[in-house]
């Protein structure tokens, strides 16, 4: 599969501080890939420079299968929508009237608008000035200059800031019906993990400027090996073996053990320990792991690890 985006050794300088640390991104043509990390990870900075507001210090940008340069910057940026920290907007004119200055400036012609406001469920409000409009409305007139002209990418950073639950639904439908409706590849950030988790197909997850790990998000969570659910019928003896065989055993209220994940043969020796000095095990359950608990797992780490 062809990459949509591709950065080779990409780096980000302000002063002393490497902000963006040989990042190497591959997003595969029609995924939706979540582009995750703390705050001052890298990431806006890392989208900035794909859209070429930001001049890397060193690297390169490959955009549908070009890479970028002064002479293709703009033949490149045609193809793209975005939406990069907020949406810029003019609180004086409507919701119409800004996206007819987005298509000047696109090239787009004025019969796009009606489509990409019905996508976005402003249709009924256009002639309204975006000054009346909630930060949840302005973020969806956002989302609507990004659509214009059908782009084959779009990146998109923390699209749902200000949404109510039932906008991020939205959201989550439109971005994850994009593939397929448009034929369009999807970067984007978002610090709700658990929203994310539903709708991305592959993941990158930056820290320190550094990316720790990328691939698909069912391999992630593959490399990623869930914690155990221990029930016993000795919990205090169950837990003293434990402790002596330096595992951190947390209770749970439903009386169960919660241990760290363990290697399939060392979870069968352990077991085995266990039955043999009387404990009663009853039951071993693997917990699932989330993409928010293998994000925090992998950033609080010292300088984070690789997967």
């Amino acid at each position: 599969m062809a990459n949509a985006i591709e950065t080779q050794k990409l780096c980000k300088m302000y002063g002393e501080s490497m902000v963006v640390n040989s990042v190497n991104l591959a997003v595969p043509e029609g995924s939706v890939y979540g582009f995750i990390g703390p705050n001052g990870a890298g990431k806006s900075t890392t989208m900035k420079m794909l859209l070429g507001l930001t001049k890397p210090t060193s690297g390169t940008v490959t955009l549908l299968g070009k890479r970028m340069s002064d002479p293709n910057r703009l033949e490149l940026l045609t193809q793209t929508g975005s939406l990069i920290e907020s949406p810029s907007c003019y609180g004086h004119l409507t919701a119409q009237e800004n996206l007819k200055i987005a298509a000047d400036l696109k090239g787009v012609s004025y019969q796009d608008i009606e489509r990409v406001l019905r996508i976005v469920r402003l249709h009924e409000e256009k002639k309204r000035t975006v000054k009346q409009f909630s930060l949840g409305m302005r973020q969806r007139l956002g989302i609507a200059q990004a659509l214009l002209g059908s782009p084959r990418l779009l990146i998109l950073d923390e699209p749902t800031n200000g949404l109510d639950p039932a906008g991020i639904q939205e959201m989550r439908e439109l971005i994850h019906s994009l593939p397929e409706r448009m034929g369009a590849t999807v970067l984007i950030s978002s610090h709700l993990l658990g929203e994310l988790e539903q709708f991305i197909d592959h993941v990158g997850v930056i820290s320190q400027g550094r990316l720790l790990f990328q691939g698909e998000l069912s391999e992630l969570h593959r490399r990623s090996r869930a914690q155990i659910l221990l029930r016993v019928l000795e919990m205090d003896k169950a837990r003293l073996l434990l402790a002596e065989n330096h595992l951190h055993a947390k209770p749970q209220e439903d009386g169960t053990l919660l241990l760290p994940a363990l290697e399939d043969e060392a979870l069968a020796a352990l077991v085995a320990m266990l039955c043999a000095q009387g404990v009663g095990v009853v039951g071993v359950q693997p917990q699932a792991r989330t993409l928010e608990d293998i994000f925090l797992s992998m950033t609080h780490t010292e300088g984070g690890q690789a997967l």
